[in-house]
């Protein structure tokens, strides 16, 4: 067969998956969720896909969480600044091996792919990201992150509500975290976010036993209990989430190289390439990894090193898929580190922190006022000069295009100018 014609079969393919995941209704008798028994059409219902995409804009926001506190001086350094050196005489990274941003910035020595990125005018690095009165706490500040609320108890995560707020009627499969657990940043009122971890995986467990009562959820009928009603919808929904998520992920086959640790992007990519009809995605460098107290260096190398490579990555498979323009990163860490080094040649919890937001559609550069590395916190931490929600609010406004963000935020941000 010629290379033409097996090319074309495989658009042919994927053009029929994409199809059936945004509109084919489900079928009548949706098999049960062993691996022996197959599903006659995976996907939702044509009008929940189409108000999913529809009330989005047709935008897709991944939000990227690299837990344990970035050390956002040694990620983006700023080598032009003397008193960088003079805070951090064992730990600082010298110019001659930072990978040279401009004339006051260089990026950490294994962040080659992030160096492309900038150069290629595709990431944004937001600059004092942080909030007043700052926990050093990672429970506690990871919390205010995800709920954009600091110093308070807010119920549900701003992924969630922002779910809620563009979506109200809740269409299936509208919001996804992938994950061992899910996150609060996508608690919602209204949504139930699609949560995994192992796309093969993605199934209800059962006995054996149960496996054909479990089946016949989809065909219960009509059932006048409401709360029986909404239990019923809700095994409905995970049974044909898990269906399609395990279906786009063994139909997906990228060459695109992720390098060592993909940090789940290319589940991402594979929903994406499948037509799933998701508008947010929330994903996480979990285990607290960026938690640098001890021998910082060469530990936070390897693990931006992985960040950068996957990051980049992903922007090849958008591309790939031709889902580039529809797609923006957004990255965040919990909080930062203190600005001078520690005892043990690591650093310690901070507050203020770098953001990055990366697509094809991002203006690139620097954005927000630097932080003085000479006026200092008492706790020897970078005051920040940008609420963190600043850039939330950009997300949200400027590339989803929903205008009330106020009880969103819990408050009014000022929107950076960061898409095309």
């Amino acid at each position: 067969m010629k290379k033409h014609d097996l090319l074309q079969r495989k658009l042919n393919r994927r053009d029929l998956l994409r199809k059936s995941m945004a509109g084919l209704g489900i079928g009548a008798s949706l098999g049960a969720i062993g691996s022996s028994y197959m599903v006659p059409s995976l996907f939702g219902r044509v009008a929940e896909a189409a108000a999913a995409r529809v009330t989005a804009n047709g935008k897709v926001l991944v939000v990227l969480e690299l837990s344990g506190g970035n050390d956002g001086l040694n990620t983006v350094v700023p080598y032009g600044d003397d008193a960088y050196y003079r805070h951090r005489p064992n730990i600082s990274l010298p110019k001659s091996q930072l990978r040279i941003l401009d004339d006051h910035f260089g990026l950490n020595p294994g962040m080659a792919g992030f160096e492309r990125l900038y150069q290629d005018g595709k990431i944004a690095i937001v600059h004092g990201c942080g909030y007043a009165n700052p926990s050093y706490s990672h429970f506690t500040s990871m919390a205010y992150w995800h709920t954009a609320a600091p110093n308070s108890g807010e119920a549900y995560g701003w992924v969630g509500r922002l779910a809620d707020a563009i979506a109200p009627a809740a269409p299936p499969n509208f919001l996804v975290n992938i994950a061992a657990r899910q996150s609060l940043a996508v608690r919602s009122e209204r949504h139930v976010p699609v949560v995994f971890d192992a796309p093969n995986r993605f199934m209800r467990e059962f006995f054996y036993a149960e496996k054909d009562a479990l089946a016949m959820v989809p065909d219960s009928g009509p059932v006048e209990n409401p709360s029986r009603r909404y239990l019923l919808d809700i095994a409905r929904s995970a049974n044909q989430a898990s269906a399609l998520v395990r279906e786009a992920w063994s139909n997906y086959n990228s060459p695109v190289d992720y390098g060592v640790a993909s940090l789940d992007l290319p589940k991402v990519a594979a929903l994406l390439d499948a037509g799933m009809p998701a508008s947010l995605y929330y994903v996480g460098y979990r285990n607290n990894a960026f938690d640098t107290h001890v021998f910082q260096n060469n530990l936070h190398q390897r693990i931006l090193t992985y960040t950068s490579d996957a990051v980049s990555a992903f922007m090849q498979d958008l591309e790939r898929i031709g889902r580039a323009d529809d797609v923006a990163l957004m990255i965040f860490s919990e909080f930062g580190r203190r600005v001078p080094e520690n005892v043990s040649l690591g650093t310690d919890h901070g507050a203020a922190n770098v953001m990055f937001v990366v697509g094809k559609a991002v203006k690139g550069g620097h954005y927000g006022e630097l932080p003085s590395l000479t006026n200092l916190t008492e706790g020897d931490n970078l005051h920040y000069t940008t609420d963190f929600r600043r850039v939330y609010q950009t997300m949200i406004k400027q590339w989803l295009g929903h205008e009330d963000t106020s009880e969103l935020l819990n408050g009014d941000f000022e929107s950076f100018d960061m898409f095309t």
